[in-house]
């Protein structure tokens, strides 16, 4: 098996870690969240959360296709993109807006 070959050849199968933190997500913020998944390159994706209360969370793992296989093995969580609704749906409060600003905004 070449280089190349290995590169392409992953698995889709979310860790059980992951699966566990996304059902934990979901448990405790209302029993179901949107799901965007994020391709962030090979740094792998990201999983952003948003629970029915409006807070969120995220999950990272290897790859897109592992991020939506996520979302797919998880009971309560469904496929959203970043639209107008899902923004709509996201509560940030002001000490997380500061935390996120950083040292400029203390």
């Amino acid at each position: 098996m070449t280089a190349a070959e290995k590169d392409t050849e992953h698995t889709t199968e979310p860790s059980p870690k992951a699966i566990a933190t996304a059902k934990a997500f979901v448990g405790g913020h209302g029993g179901s969240a949107r799901a965007v998944v994020e391709n962030l390159g090979r740094a792998g994706a990201r999983i952003v959360l948003i629970g029915e209360d409006g807070q969120f969370g995220d999950v990272l793992v290897p790859d897109a296709a592992t991020g939506e296989a996520l979302v797919e093995a998880v009971d309560g969580l469904t496929p959203h993109k970043w639209d107008g609704e899902t923004t709509a749906a996201l509560k940030i409060g002001a000490a997380h807006r500061r935390r996120m600003a950083g040292a400029r905004a203390r």
